[in-house]
């Protein structure tokens, strides 16, 4: 599945990683401070721009090899992981498919030199129930006037622009809803609370405020009620790179568990001596290589072009799982010292992988979506 070119990719992003982004691991989680030092770095390598065409300044790369970037970052750092994947992921893409030329040459160029694009779907009362959205845009001539919260949104503080769904139908009976591209620059725009996180606390994430947000046919992404279908296709490439995530998250703290039992000694010799440690080294790395095949495999389906929606929600679960067991599994074969903070990266990717369980899409609703296909097929057949 892997081409020389993505190995050669592997090594370049592995590098980088550990060259400018695993030193500041530690600190930034201490901090909870964004790193916005690291954005000019991010464009320069192209990692700002991996879905973005050359005409607009992108640095395209195919899925499998974004999956191994977002991978490879998330193996030293979580937080700058989640950074690259919701902007090219969620804040980019629906801007190239569904916006018009002109919303292309306004924000990607941009984008690709480091302007942080975010994505904001979620509200304190609706989350994956897209249609107890209730962020409204009242039509009055011609343009809108938009109102609502939005919250968990990354990148907020930080983002130019918002990609953010909102009802545009009087009609309570009507569950549609329609995506506009609201900029920070808004008047009634308003970046809200930050979030305390247990983990990528590195990562900003925050509240998204809009109070009588003027916006024009310019800001209007695709066609008025196709928000929830743009929202799902959108959700199907960014589950990848969440699961890309999980998986780096999931190596990070095997590496993390392979160095310290190696390195410990129990009675004079080595902790990995023991038959127990090394079982369940053996089974983190089985179940990470698994996760990474299923990550190529939904990627390269998606490059292809085919359905890939149920294998796109399989590696999203399956991986933010393993990297969950990981973590956990990790934390038992270093014992106290596992629980240090900031001693060992396996406590701080405990704490940064849950997010995997839970962002675009919780478990449990991929669980649906897999079933649901499962089903589907059934009646077709």
């Amino acid at each position: 599945m892997l081409e020389k070119k993505h190995l050669e990719f592997r090594e370049r992003m592995r590098a980088l990683a550990l060259e400018k982004f695993a030193p500041g691991a530690v600190t930034l989680d201490a901090e909870q401070r964004f790193p916005t030092e690291y954005l000019p770095i991010l464009a320069e390598e192209g990692l700002m721009s991996m879905l973005i065409p050359e005409k607009y300044g992108g640095q395209p790369v195919d899925t499998i090899s974004y999956s191994i970037a977002v991978e490879e970052l998330s193996r030293v750092c979580g937080s700058t992981g989640i950074t690259i994947a919701a902007h090219n992921s969620l804040g980019t893409f629906p801007i190239l498919k569904f916006g018009n030329e002109e919303q292309r040459r306004r924000y990607l160029p941009r984008a690709s030199k480091g302007a942080l694009l975010a994505f904001g779907l979620t509200e304190p009362g609706a989350g994956s129930d897209a249609g107890s959205t209730k962020t409204f845009a009242r039509e009055n001539g011609d343009h809108w006037i938009v109102n609502g919260t939005k919250c968990f949104i990354t990148s907020a503080t930080h983002a130019i622009a918002t990609i953010c769904t909102a009802k545009t139908s009087e009609d309570p009976a009507d569950p549609s809803v329609t995506c506009f591209i609201m900029d920070k620059e808004m008047e009634g725009y308003a970046v809200g609370k930050k979030e305390n996180k247990i983990g990528l606390r590195g990562s900003d994430t925050a509240f998204i405020h809009f109070d009588d947000c003027i916006a024009t046919r310019e800001h209007l992404l695709g066609r008025i009620g196709e928000g929830f279908k743009q929202m799902l296709i959108t959700l199907d490439g960014g589950r990848i790179s969440i699961g890309a995530m999980a998986l780096g998250l999931a190596q990070g703290a095997l590496d993390c568990a392979v160095k310290y039992a190696a390195g410990t000694k129990v009675g004079g010799k080595p902790l990995a001596y023991g038959q127990g440690v090394q079982f369940s080294l053996a089974d983190i790395a089985t179940e990470v290589q698994a996760a990474r095949l299923m990550i190529y495999e939904a990627s390269a389906m998606k490059d292809a072009g085919v359905f890939f929606s149920q294998q796109s929600a399989m590696c999203k679960l399956y991986a933010s799982e393993v990297g969950r067991r990981a973590a956990e599994r990790a934390l038992e074969i270093m014992g106290e010292a596992g629980v240090i903070t900031g001693a060992h990266s396996a406590e701080r990717v405990w704490r940064d992988v849950k997010l995997c369980e839970i962002g675009e899409g919780t478990s449990e609703v991929q669980r649906i979506v897999i079933a649901r296909q499962l089903l589907k097929e059934a009646k077709e057949a």
